[in-house]
């Protein structure tokens, strides 16, 4: 067994270091630098664009341009980053800041005129450079919570203002910003038999495999006995020294005879190779557990640009005779490493556990353009909507159309069609995925009886009928009051089947800013004085959804303008 402890030293890079400027920029904060997520990290159908700085679980703290520049975009969104600002530096950088409570100074002046201007809560903007010059240490948004995020924090990305490509936020020296002598941790091992004749352990499915761990803080594996091809997946994060969050690893490199034969690195990533996170993990064990399993093998390229692998793409294939130690490195940005050794010899043997692959009458090759069509009922799968070949779960039962399910990851769009002549209230009529006995909307348009839609998710489908109008509730009765101290009039807008559209809301008969949170459901009114009137004040709000049933909802109150 002494081949268990054998020290596999060499060592041949696989990625090469790009220089940035260490010293230009400073923090975004000034509180220590905690972080709540890091660049790379696995989140759902993408990878994390950023930093995400802890606030300390509150809202309000001053946001500051990292370095000299301008804001160059200005987007308010009640989804994603929420309320984001974007400057650009004379570097060749662009710097982002989301989930931001509002804009500071002169730039909230410019964006309340931008609202103003287009009439809407949901803006983007490209101001010129002269329009909204910063420097270095300005104080240019207050920190938020808004858009997609769950909790107060800062997302914070460096950009390529040229490329756009993101980069890790430690190569411009943020690395000195916090210390992490912690090295990361593997928490599981997972061996995945490929191919129908392969067998690990005596299963055809991927197992996990148990590893010992070692005084040294490295992990040795229980012997992998193996035919045919297979390669390796590990659930792994990272820890720094201050901010006691399970985050992301930096880098994996796997060693086959001591040559790397397959790694990736977080330095520097493309928006459009986001949904490849999903080609990366074990997609079904994620959807059926929670569990993000690293695939360190590609049963079929991708292009995932972060990858980096020799001609067997981490597959290793175990014939007769076969005996080694695989090697899985983990490194975290300050070079602090965690290792797995994994002994791998041939055996043959009989499997246990059976491949769970059910077989259909619908082989889908993920290379080439799919189209299937029942009962006035299709869907076309243009080539490499899949990172795989399967078998499709293609049916249609009492006008319900099942498009397989959701345990295998959409990287596109595809397309599916409903005709019915049946149906007599189109514009109304919408193509419903069905999750239990929940309807939801799929953006759709009819062309005389065919319903058309294109969509991520798999799943059932179904022509749905929507002719509720979206309801309106007031947070506090105003009608007929003086609203004297009230800062705020707050509302709930809520609508259960195609979703909110649109908001517009009228002080006086003319438009005013409600904006809108769609994780509480509440749209706000700010009570301003520019606004109102002496006396009685009328206030309108129009909601309108998806299939254009509109709500209306209006009341007076009195507001005195002495002084």
């Amino acid at each position: 067994m002494k081949f268990l402890f054998a020290l596999l030293i060499f060592y041949t890079p696989i990625f090469a270091q790009n220089n940035y400027p260490k010293d230009y920029f400073q923090s975004p904060l000034n509180i220590p630098m905690q972080l709540a997520g890091n660049f790379g990290e696995l989140r759902p159908n993408h990878f994390h664009a950023g930093f995400d700085f802890k606030t300390q679980q509150r809202e309000g703290l001053p946001v500051f341009a990292v370095g000299d520049g301008y804001i160059s975009r200005i987007k308010i969104s009640t989804y994603g980053y929420g309320k984001a600002i974007y400057i650009t530096h004379p570097n060749g950088y662009t710097t982002v800041y989301g989930h931001l409570q509002k804009g500071y100074g002169k730039i909230e002046d410019f964006i309340k005129k931008e609202h103003y201007k287009q009439q809407a809560f949901e803006i983007e903007v490209f101001p010129n450079p002269e329009d909204l010059p910063v420097k270095k240490g300005d104080t240019i948004a207050l920190s938020g919570n808004t858009g997609g995020s769950e909790g107060p924090h800062l997302h914070f990305e460096f950009r390529d203002t040229k490329t756009e490509k993101i980069i890790n936020p430690l190569f411009f020296g943020f690395d000195t910003f916090m210390t992490d002598t912690k090295k990361p941790s593997i928490s599981s091992l997972l061996v995945y038999p490929i191919g129908d004749e392969s067998i690990a352990n005596e299963s055809k499915r991927p197992i996990l495999v148990n590893v010992a761990l070692q005084p040294d803080g490295n992990y040795i594996a229980e012997k992998v006995a193996a035919t045919g091809n297979i390669g390796f997946g590990i659930i792994a994060g990272d820890f720094d020294n201050v901010s006691y969050n399970y985050n992301g690893i930096y880098k994996v490199q796997t060693f086959s005879n001591g040559s790397v034969n397959f790694g990736y690195e977080f330095n520097t990533l493309a928006f459009d190779e986001g949904r490849y996170v999903n080609a990366l993990i074990d997609f079904p064990r994620y959807k059926n557990t929670r569990q993000r399993v690293q695939k360190l093998f590609m049963k079929n390229p991708y292009n995932l640009s972060i990858i980096k692998a020799e001609k067997n793409n981490g597959i290793i294939e175990v014939l007769p005779n076969f005996s080694q130690i695989y090697k899985i490195e983990v490194a975290d940005f300050y070079e602090n490493k965690t290792s797995v050794l994994i002994p791998i010899e041939y055996q043959s043997q009989t499997a246990i556990l059976s491949d769970p692959t059910i077989k259909t009458n619908y082989f889908l090759k993920a290379n080439t353009d799919n189209n299937y069509e029942k009962e006035n009922m299709g869907v076309f799968f243009p080539a490499h909507t899949f990172y795989d070949d399967f078998y499709l779960n293609f049916e249609v039962k009492d006008k319900v159309m099942t498009v397989h399910n959701d345990l295998v990851p959409v990287h596109s769009n595809f397309k599916v069609t409903i005709t019915d002549d049946t149906v007599v209230n189109k514009d109304k009529t919408f193509i419903a995925s069905i999750d239990g006995k929940r309807k939801s909307y799929n953006n759709t348009k009819v062309t005389e009886n065919t319903f058309t839609t294109y969509t991520k998710n798999l799943g059932q489908f179904t022509l749905a009928l929507d002719t509720i109008a979206p309801r309106i509730s007031i947070g506090k009765i105003i009608k007929g009051k003086s609203l004297g101290k009230d800062k705020t009039i707050v509302f709930k807008i809520t609508d259960e089947m195609s979703g909110i559209k649109s908001y517009n809301g009228f002080l006086n008969e003319k438009w005013v800013l409600f904006e809108y949170d769609n994780k509480s459901a509440r749209i706000v009114y700010q009570l301003n004085e520019e606004d109102l009137v002496d006396g009685e004040n009328q206030l309108k709000l129009i909601v309108s959804d998806n299939l254009g049933n509109s709500a209306i909802f209006e009341t007076s109150f009195f507001r005195s303008q002495k002084k």
